[in-house]
């Protein structure tokens, strides 16, 4: 190695110690031109599974003991958490497919799609807030509704299928042509 090599990256040790660079995340920003919105529908299944399941679980006697309180909480608690993690999980992956593959002229084809980003991204948000199963499937039809009007951005026929998971559901697949 070099002097220079040894002082350059003695120098950028340095100034990262001093100033850390930021963490970033991507899909890839290549474009790769790889976008599917199954994760998001996953998500939003996910998200409507964990409010079905905080709605389900029976909430301790009043004359319960500190170990049967102190359960229940905690299970509400993973139950929120998974619950906020994947409404979080949609809005990004809805976010990704908007900013990084809709193109001005798709965006102009399928005017719906930036109204149905933002109905998202609204719902998530809410679904974050609360725990109302009727907020979960009105966040499961809309990013439905986006991977229906994704498809056909792509040319491609798509069809609903049971998503066989515990929340019920449907999930939009393509139809190979």
């Amino acid at each position: 190695m070099s002097a220079r090599s040894w002082c350059r990256g003695r120098l950028l040790a340095l100034v990262d110690a001093v100033a850390p660079p930021e963490a970033v995340e991507a899909h890839c920003d290549i474009p790769c031109g790889i976008y599917d919105p199954h994760e998001a529908q996953i998500a939003a299944l996910t998200v409507l599974r964990m409010d079905q399941l905080i709605a389900e679980a029976p909430a301790p006697a009043v004359d319960a003991k500190a170990e049967e309180r102190a359960a229940f909480a905690s299970k509400v608690a993973r139950y929120t958490l998974v619950k906020e993690q994947h409404a979080e999980r949609v809005k990004h992956e809805v976010r990704v497919i908007w900013g990084d593959y809709v193109t001005p002229e798709l965006a102009q084809k399928h005017p719906q799609l930036g109204e149905l980003t933002v109905k998202i991204l609204k719902q998530a948000s809410k679904g974050r807030q609360g725990t109302g199963v009727a907020d979960a499937q009105e966040l499961v039809k809309l990013v439905q509704e986006f991977a229906e009007v994704f498809w056909q951005t792509k040319g491609a026929k798509t069809r609903r299928q049971p998503s066989l998971q515990k929340s019920g559901g449907e999930l939009v697949v393509p139809v190979p042509a």
